[in-house]
């Protein structure tokens, strides 16, 4: 009997997929428990279109991280920090410093997408990438500054 997975069930595939599965199986398990549809005419069509909905979706997706990322690259970010002498920082720029940055010129960029592999530490400008999309990472230059009057 042919089913189409509406779970990953271990064993026998992953969601979404047609598999064909002996009939006491599918009856017993599979259909009691809402893992599995019957592969009928139907259930064929409308898998196809949550499929074809799915990419588009994902292609929607890719566009706008790779249209946020052209405006990212574009955006001059500066934050401000206590320094001492040879322009050391009196603590760090985090991640989250520089995504409250970005809020505050408009941008949506979660902290965690920042790549950082350590804390910034010194003035200047520093590169710094954002990972986007799985596909799509934008390179942003950040710009550290004294605080006035320190």
């Amino acid at each position: 009997m042919q089913v189409i997975l509406l779970a990953d069930v271990k064993g026998q595939g992953k969601k979404g997929e047609l598999k064909n599965v002996s009939e006491g199986y599918a009856r017993n398990f599979l259909f009691p428990r809402k893992l599995a549809v019957e592969a009928n005419e139907g259930n064929m069509q409308q898998m196809k279109a949550q499929q074809q909905a799915k990419a588009k979706k994902e292609q929607q997706e890719l566009a706008d991280a790779k249209q946020l990322a052209e405006h990212l690259e574009k955006t001059r970010v500066s934050l401000q920090a206590h320094s001492g002498e040879g322009g050391k920082l009196f603590g760090a720029i985090t991640s989250k410093h520089i995504a409250d940055a970005f809020a505050k010129l408009g941008y949506d960029v979660d902290k965690r997408k920042i790549l950082l592999t350590d804390p910034i530490k010194t003035l200047g400008g520093h590169q710094i990438q954002i990972r986007l999309h799985p596909e799509v990472t934008a390179t942003v230059t950040v710009f550290v500054e004294a605080e006035p009057g320190a």
